[in-house]
Order: structure tokens, then sequence, then C-alpha cells
């Protein structure tokens, strides 16, 4: 996947309760020398963003405790120019709705497949970085 080149001076935070989701794009990212940082709950993901930069934040819609929704909500508190991409397996046009009035970026509908998760991380990148004028890079 030549697409993760594009991801490898980026850091990049997953929030999702789902062990295999977590496991597979830590796998993946890691394989291609790609920084993520994965956490099962809202909370531990707001922790995270309290203590480093990252540059893309995936998360998951139906979490334990806060949803996806509410930790977008708090994330523009933290760092505002993160591209922001909500996954969900129970999304409709009324979740996608309410993700883009929140600043997200983009709504990925589970499941999906790693090369597809990636491809539109790297498209969002390039449409994010022409807008912001901030390259992300380290």
């Amino acid at each position: 996947m030549k697409s993760f080149g594009k991801l490898k001076n980026l850091k990049t935070l997953l929030v999702d309760d789902d062990e295999m989701i977590r496991d597979a794009l830590a796998v993946a990212f890691k394989n291609k020398g790609c920084c993520l940082k994965v956490y099962e709950d809202a909370e531990k993901g707001l922790q995270a963003l309290e203590e480093e930069r990252f540059d893309i934040i995936i998360c998951d819609f139906k979490l334990p405790g806060m949803d996806g929704l509410e930790f977008f909500k708090l994330v523009g508190n933290y760092q505002s120019h993160i591209l922001k991409i909500l996954i969900s397996g129970y999304g409709d046009k009324e979740l996608n709705s309410k993700s883009s009035r929140i600043g997200v970026h983009a709504f990925i509908q589970k499941p999906f497949l790693i090369k597809q998760l990636i491809d539109s991380l790297v498209h969002l990148l390039g449409d994010h970085q022409k807008k912001t004028g901030e390259t992300c890079a380290r």
C-alpha cells in the first residue's frame, strides 16, 4: 500500500472499543513504519491528547461511556488542526450530518478494508492540508 508513505511523518490516534480493529490497524501501521496510538475508550483518548500532538484521529461512534460525537466535540479544545474521522457500523445520514456539524471531516462506515481506510485518509489529508495550509509533518 503506497498510500501509507504519506502517513509516515504523521501521528494518528485511534479510539475504538473493538479489539480486532485496534489490533489490525496497529499491525498495519507498524508494518509500514507509521505511528498509531490506540485506546479503547474516549476518556483515554482525551488523556493522550493532553500529553501529545496528533495529526489524525480515527474514532468509533459507539464507545463505552462517552460516544464518538461527544469525544470530537471535546477534541477541538485540545488541537483544532487535527483531521477527524468518525467510524461506525451504525451510521446513517443523521449521524453523518451531526458529525459534520461538529467538525468531523469524514464518516467511514464499518466494516471497511484497511486499504479503503488508508486511501480515504490520504485523500482527506490532502484536502485538509489545502484548506488549512498545514503540512502536519514533523
